[in-house]
């Protein structure tokens, strides 16, 4: 696997995944995270990943050539979480290709979000994510060295803010 510096030229490629992986969702009756409709199809929400392909870091990871997964980081959080008191690094995007769920892309993203947080000199790394339905998201994250902060809800949409100290 290689990860390398994304940037705004990879927003269709990161509405695609996104929207394999509602495929997927919705197939397994787990709506409730992002829907059941492609996010390439709302204009809302293709605003939203153009935005973060454009303003954030992007990272993507791939497996023999092909894309696997893609991870936006930035220096603080989206408007819906409350911003804390300390620099951090807060990413705002992980998604895997479904092709490739369970081969450790996620974690070796993340992994690459505690290098680059190290290399800023910021002690913080948070994550939000999807806090309803059975959790395995949120116990993914805590899986990956998160622990919960705090919940919040968009709407009735529940979600979890997690964090990590990332020494130096």
């Amino acid at each position: 696997m290689e990860i390398h510096k994304g940037g705004p030229g990879d927003a269709p490629m990161m509405l695609a995944m996104l929207d394999g992986a509602v495929a997927w969702l919705a197939a397994n009756g787990r709506t409730g995270q992002w829907g059941g409709e492609p996010w390439s199809e709302d204009p809302r929400r293709v605003e939203r990943i153009s935005g973060i392909a454009r303003d954030d870091e992007i990272w993507v990871a791939r497996v023999d050539g092909r894309p696997a997964g893609v991870m936006a980081v930035a220096p603080g959080p989206p408007h819906y979480v409350d911003p804390v008191d300390e620099p951090e690094l807060y990413i705002t995007l992980l998604v895997t290709d479904r092709a490739f769920a369970g081969h450790g892309v996620g974690g070796a993203l993340i992994a690459k979000a505690r290098d680059e947080a190290r290399a800023k000199g910021v002690g913080l790394l948070r994550v939000d994510c999807y806090g309803g339905g059975d959790g395995r998201l949120v116990e993914y994250y805590r899986g990956n060295g998160f622990e919960t902060d705090a919940a919040f809800t968009v709407g009735d949409w529940p979600g979890r803010v997690l964090s990590q100290r990332v020494g130096g």
